[in-house]
């Protein structure tokens, strides 16, 4: 089966290199240095024990090259996907899947739902419409990341916790297809499991990524840090009740107190979110689909949401200040 992975950043390389050291034929679509990067020597992944792999993959630069595909993973972040679901059509055939791996709340989260808001668009993680066109809500596989990667150089995947990607259709079937994908992430050495919900999956993950991401980026806090330090701890909580208001409005129920929850990132350790990287090196923030596609919901449910709506203004300006300045925020020793 044909694999080809949209984006070979921390998770999107990640997946790629376990993928194709378990034999399957793997593509992945990148640009530039690091492209080059993987052409010449590979894609390097180092596990989180020191073991490293280095996985020679088909590296292209368009869907064009890459060419019909079995399996399309899209691993860039939620705000570059429309511009790389332009061409997708290009790696397409008839029974073709697409699977999102993107952190926060996906753009397809009302398609094949049913009820009052089957086929609802989200216009903050969709704003044109492109990605609702582009692609056959038929082929969508829907995944939660949880490991913790980086790109600690050109073509080197640094990985530092967790191997779990749930998957699951979007209508709750258990397909075959489905089973398929959740095979190919096992024999990866990935842990995987099929879920009748995949909705309630990602809520559970965005739970915490729309606290801890941007209080991360606005305080340059680890994730210990954030869950040891008082006010920041209750912040998140807040953030986290009213979330939790908005998930339950749309049927889903949560497995997990917010107190597990934030025990679970604190954890982790002096590990800096995916926001707090992207920050310190200038790149565009996910504002949109961790904190802003929250909002949306909040609005359309009716909910009050005053803690994420404060967080979201302040990360927001800060994504247009580092655009503007064309420069990242990094915490220097004084003097």
């Amino acid at each position: 089966m044909r694999v080809c992975v949209v984006g070979a950043g921390a998770i999107g390389g990640l997946l790629a290199a376990k993928i194709a050291t378990a034999g399957h034929p793997v593509t992945v679509i990148d640009m530039g240095a690091h492209l080059e990067a993987i052409r010449a020597s590979g894609l390097k992944l180092i596990w989180e024990d020191g073991s490293e792999i280095v996985s020679r993959v088909k590296a292209v630069s368009s869907a064009a090259e890459a060419g019909e595909q079995d399996l399309v993973i899209l691993a860039v972040k939620a705000h570059y996907l429309e511009n790389v679901v332009r061409d997708i059509d290009r790696m397409q055939h008839a029974d073709t899947m697409v699977m999102t791996v993107q952190n926060g709340l996906p753009w397809w989260y009302f398609q094949r739902l049913g009820g009052p808001h089957d086929g609802q668009r989200l216009t903050s993680l969709d704003p044109s419409g492109v990605l609702t066109r582009k692609i056959d809500p038929e082929r969508l596989i829907g995944a939660v990341v949880y490991p913790a990667a980086s790109v600690t150089e050109l073509g080197v995947i640094h990985h530092v916790e967790g191997d779990r990607f749930p998957v699951g259709e979007l209508d709750g079937a258990e397909t075959d297809r489905v089973k398929w994908v959740h095979d190919v992430l096992v024999s990866a050495g990935l842990k995987s499991r099929v879920l009748s919900d995949i909705r309630a999956e990602i809520w559970l993950k965005a739970w915490g990524n729309l606290s801890f991401n941007p209080i991360s980026a606005l305080s340059h806090a680890t994730l210990v840090a954030i869950c040891q330090f008082p006010e920041t701890r209750q912040l998140a909580a807040d953030m986290m009740a009213e979330a939790q208001a908005v998930a339950e409005k749309l049927g889903i129920s949560f497995r997990h107190t917010i107190e597990k929850r934030i025990a679970g990132a604190e954890s982790v350790g002096a590990h800096k979110t995916s926001m707090l990287q992207d920050v310190e090196l200038g790149r565009s923030l996910e504002t949109e689909a961790l904190v802003g596609s929250i909002l949306e919901m909040a609005e359309l449910t009716g909910t009050p949401a005053p803690s994420i709506k404060a967080v979201y203004a302040c990360v927001k300006l800060l994504n247009k200040v580092m655009l503007t300045e064309g420069a990242g925020v990094r915490v220097a020793k004084a003097g």
